[in-house]
């Protein structure tokens, strides 16, 4: 690891049941292994982002309930749960911004589905009306389950974590529809679910439908993917600022 240890901002859950924000420990684990320092990004609106992503080297979007399905002209479904205003409207513009500026981003489930939703795309909103129940993607009443994932040769996910089949921990019932601007798929489960994408104009970015976090213990690929966004975060900020016009 460079001088510069990165900052890494983590988003995280909104109050529920009357408890406060919160996030599996799992994330914290993941990014301080891979050498950085998390920064909790709690759900209070878009009035900070700009400058929290001032203040950060990379950034992770993580996982939790769906998306309100108004930001992608949808009526809903009955299975829909923990919306939350105040963390759809933060993560949107982190998504939105942190792709502008071109920060080393790891987006998880939601985060996946945030930025996808983000650039203009649209969700499943329950995976077994779509593809049926060859693949479980989340078991009664909500918990997650393991399957297998192809990733495309020669993609950038393919190299990070080295192998061209993952085993994962999965845990969402909504997934990617028609893509966002910009976003490929390189990854599918069995059924044909979309389980990761990249970005054809920003190799910083890193987006997952799995848990890579639930795995990290056991599983040393999962942890590739925490590695390479804070070597990407050391790497920027290491960087030279750019000349000043003259």
């Amino acid at each position: 690891m460079s001088q510069h240890q990165p900052i890494i901002g983590l988003t995280v859950y909104g109050p529920q049941d009357d408890k406060g924000f919160n996030i599996p420990h799992e994330y914290v684990q993941g990014i301080v292994e891979a050498g950085g320092i998390p920064m909790l990004l709690p759900p209070v609106g878009a009035e900070f982002v700009a400058r929290w992503l001032d203040r950060v080297d990379g950034l992770v979007l993580a996982g939790g309930g769906d998306i309100d399905p108004s930001h992608y002209g949808n009526s809903g479904h009955e299975t829909i749960y923990n919306l939350d205003v105040n963390r759809d409207l933060t993560e949107m513009a982190l998504a939105r911004l942190a792709l502008q500026r071109h920060i080393p981003t790891l987006a998880i489930c939601r985060g996946m589905q945030v930025v996808n939703v983000a650039l203009g795309g649209t969700l499943h909103p329950h995976l077994p009306e779509i593809y049926g129940e060859q693949v479980e993607h989340r078991v009664a009443p909500r918990d997650p389950v393991e399957h297998s994932v192809r990733v495309t040769p020669g993609s950038r996910l393919a190299e990070i974590m080295g192998t061209r089949t993952v085993h994962t921990s999965s845990w969402h019932h909504q997934s990617l529809d028609r893509l966002g601007a910009g976003l490929k798929a390189v990854a599918w489960a069995d059924d044909g679910c979309i389980e990761a994408v990249e970005l054809t104009a920003n190799d910083r970015f890193i987006a997952v439908q799995w848990h890579p976090e639930h795995s990290i213990d056991r599983d040393p690929t999962q942890q590739t993917l925490f590695r390479e966004l804070v070597k990407m975060a050391a790497a920027t900020a290491a960087a030279p600022p750019p000349a000043a016009a003259p």
